[in-house]
């Protein structure tokens, strides 16, 4: 049987507003917090054949280059009781757009049988307590946010090492037409994204590969990405990731829980990362850091030094970009 990709279409509730109704699902007891973002679902989970998975990365381009921006007012909160246990997000504001917009997209292969008529809303609670979701419909019916919607998200959910199902943004279009620029007749159209998705993932692979060895003959190498995962009785407390080229690694981010901050977890993250590094022949570890900060003082203490400083390279802020080699036990 093809491989499939399980999908879902959605408007993606923009920040800073996520925040908002991240809050309301975490008071309202709602257990999907971190697996599933604040969206109003267009499309529900559907089952894609890969083989037809250009296809659908097309219907959303097309739908998102048919619609313009609109505004959405979510709220109040409200429950699809007695029938559905499901508290929600009210959508008010051009409702007309949404369902254009639906209408867009819910053709092959991203339609389904539906078990539910379509109803735009933004879910709170799945599967709650009547009693509770009763009680919250009460407290909060004054919530109301004023949104405007400028993008179309394709979500696909993945299995997750512990067992669990998360739903990610695959691909996005701007809810624009594209643009498109002319030169001796030739046209070109010009799409901006969040993310490449699998289609540009896939051209730039091949396409970086095909001009790598062109460059560079037998020297080209691609990235080899190294991700080490702290856990404490089996609850994420820590990442380091990154990647190695050849003889060359490098540390794109290392992030620990606050809670676990100053117990040596970033050290035996760093540590391990080093160490697999090592193994597969890297010879130096890069980094960049913001300058001054404790998390450059962390990398000094650890060996680092620097190689250039980055005035202003992000946020406004100075950067440095520090190195160790590793021909040695980085200090604990």
């Amino acid at each position: 049987m093809p491989a499939r990709h399980r999908l879902g279409v959605v408007l993606l509730v923009p920040p800073p507003f996520d925040r908002e109704v991240d809050a309301l699902r975490r008071a309202c007891g709602d257990g999907t917090v971190d697996r599933v973002p604040p969206h109003l679902t267009l499309v529900p989970p559907v089952n894609v054949r890969a083989d037809h998975l250009d296809a659908a990365l097309g219907v959303l381009r097309r739908a998102g280059a048919a619609t313009r921006p609109f505004g959405l007012v979510l709220g109040p909160v409200q429950s699809f009781l007695p029938v559905n246990p499901v508290l929600y997000l009210d959508v008010g504001g051009d409702v007309a757009a949404v369902v254009a917009l639906r209408e867009r997209v819910f053709v092959e292969p991203l339609t389904r049988t539906l078990s539910w008529p379509f109803v735009p809303h933004v879910t709170v609670v799945d599967d709650g307590v009547p009693e509770r979701l009763d009680a919250s419909v009460t407290a909060l019916a004054d919530v109301r946010l004023e949104i405007t919607f400028e993008r179309i998200h394709l979500l696909e959910e993945s299995r997750q090492p512990d067992g669990g199902r998360v739903w990610r943004p695959m691909a996005d279009a701007a809810l624009a037409a594209p643009a498109v620029v002319a030169r001796g007749g030739l046209e070109l159209e010009l799409a901006v994204t969040e993310r490449p998705g699998p289609e540009v993932d896939a051209w730039l692979g091949r396409t970086w590969e095909a001009h790598g060895r062109s460059e560079y003959g037998d020297d080209w190498a691609t990235d080899d990405p190294v991700v080490v995962t702290g856990r404490r009785q089996g609850e994420v407390v820590g990442v380091a990731e990154g990647h190695t080229r050849r003889t060359e690694a490098y540390l794109a981010g290392l992030v620990v829980a606050p809670e676990v901050r100053g117990e040596g977890v970033g050290s035996h993250l760093l540590a391990a990362f080093a160490d697999e590094c090592r193994q597969r022949g890297c010879a130096v570890l890069n980094l960049r850091s913001v300058a001054g900060g404790p998390a450059e003082a962390f990398y000094r203490d650890r060996g680092f030094t620097t190689v250039v400083a980055l005035p202003r390279w992000r946020h406004g802020r100075d950067f440095v970009q520090l190195r160790r080699l590793l021909g040695a036990t980085l200090p604990p």
